[in-house]
Formats: C-alpha cells, sequence, structure tokens
C-alpha cells in the first residue's frame, strides 16, 4: 500500500543512499513498503548485525560509539549510524558496506547526511567520515566539502519530496539494476520497450 510521508516525519538517512543509487528503487522501498533479499542484501545484513553490537570503548586513543541514533531536526533526518568515533576532540561517523568502493556517491552521501546529524547533535563541525568495505578491509575518506554538503542536501530535498508526494520515479534501465534485488518488480528493460513500442504506434 502507497503511504505518503507526513510533515512531522523524518527521512530515513538510508532512503538517500536509495535514492542517490535509484530514485524508483527509493520509491519502492519506502512508499510502497517492498522489499525482497538476494545475496547482495543478505550479506550486507550480515555484516551490519556483526558491527552494531551497541556500546562504546576505547581503541588506543580513539573513543568508538557503536550503533548509535543521529537525528537532525534542520533536515528531519533519522537514521542509525554503524560507528561514531571521535580523536583529538574531532567527531566522525564510519558506514559499513559490503562490497568495495563503487563508480557513484551514494555512500559518500549518506556518511555525509551522518555528519550533518552529528554536528547538529554535537555542536561541532565534522570534516570528514569513512565508508568501509569488507571486501577490501579498508576505509575509504569522505571528505566534507562544500559540494558534497550541497549535493546531500539537495538529495535530502529530493527524497522529502518523494516521501511527501508519493509520486513513482520512472525505472529507468542502467548497469546499477544488475545486483538491485528489486529488478523483477520494476522490470526496467521492459517498461522502455513496451514505452518504445508505444510511441511508434
Amino acid at each position: 500500500m502507497l503511504k505518503a510521508m507526513n510533515d512531522t516525519e523524518y527521512i530515513p538517512i538510508a532512503a538517500l543512499n536509495q535514492y542517490a543509487y535509484c530514485p524508483h528503487r527509493c520509491w519502492r522501498r519506502f512508499c510502497v513498503g517492498e522489499f525482497i533479499d538476494n545475496q547482495y542484501t543478505i550479506e550486507g545484513t550480515s555484516l551490519h548485525e556483526r558491527v552494531h553490537t551497541v556500546g562504546e570503548g576505547h581503541q588506543q586513543e580513539t573513543w568508538q560509539i557503536r550503533a548509535i541514533w543521529l537525528k537532525s531536526e534542520k533536515y528531519q533526518l533519522i537514521g542509525k549510524a554503524d560507528l561514531i568515533e571521535a580523536e583529538n576532540s574531532e567527531w566522525y561517523p564510519i558506514e559499513y558496506k559490503r562490497g568495495r568502493k563503487g563508480e557513484w556517491d551514494n555512500d559518500e552521501l549518506q556518511v555525509c547526511a551522518q555528519a550533518l546529524c552529528l554536528e547538529e547533535m554535537t555542536g561541532q563541525r565534522v570534516n570528514n567520515g569513512y565508508v568501509y568495505y569488507a571486501h577490501s578491509h579498508q576505509r575509504q575518506l569522505v571528505e566534507m566539502t562544500e559540494e558534497l554538503r550541497q549535493s546531500t542536501i539537495a538529495t535530502i530535498e529530493a527524497v522529502q519530496t518523494l516521501l511527501f508526494t508519493g509520486t513513482m520515479p520512472k525505472a529507468i534501465k542502467t548497469k546499477r539494476c544488475t545486483g538491485c534485488s528489486l529488478q523483477l518488480r520494476c522490470l526496467p528493460g521492459t517498461a522502455e520497450k513496451v514505452g518504445r513500442y508505444q510511441e511508434t504506434k
């Protein structure tokens, strides 16, 4: 059932990642409530379950807090951070992902959104964040540049409009569709063929 967001609800930070990856996928997950597991989503869920051991502690000179909820009143955002670290009085978020660094900026947008929440909650500027890719066992630095901040804010506004209106974005076939668990629901290639057929009639 299609559900429209009201003005008292918050935008899930994860929705920004989904929207940047594919607006139609974001609509299906957060407006229609459709979700199907595949190999990649199961691996991702398993990774987050291992990471989300609620608690805090120190690792050498770094203070670590796991599975903490972040919230922004300014941007109406809410979501759970995999890991927040503080070192030398500086805070930074770390998002865990199952694969390796991809060709798109959706992971960086998600980290930046976490940074915006963290800034509001702590009153301190967050200059950097990281994406930890399990495949390579390495952290990828995410610099909170003005360009990334503006791109994240624009995505927040786009997702807000999507969730408020519930308007379905067009399903467009790209190489991103290959690993998408919802590919058989939206059938982007089929939709495009039908559209071309109708145009020729």
